[in-house]
């Protein structure tokens, strides 16, 4: 089963469009592409609360005790 991590290799800020991209896929800059429109199409404050809230969720695949 594929699950959602935050990238600790592919990261800007906290790592959650790299790993958005990862688990996708695709290149973590069209994810970051996507990301500023939709910051741009929603509001920059909704959005950017959008991104804390995955920040605090998404966990690294470091954090995870399997």
């Amino acid at each position: 089963m594929k699950r959602l991590f935050r990238s600790e290799t592919d990261r800007k800020i906290a790592g959650v469009c790299g790993g958005i991209g990862e688990y996708l896929g695709v290149d973590s800059t069209i994810v970051r592409l996507i990301a500023v429109v939709a910051t741009f199409a929603t509001g920059i404050i909704p959005f950017i609360i959008g991104y804390l809230v995955a920040w605090w969720i998404v966990p690294t695949a470091g954090e995870v005790k399997n």
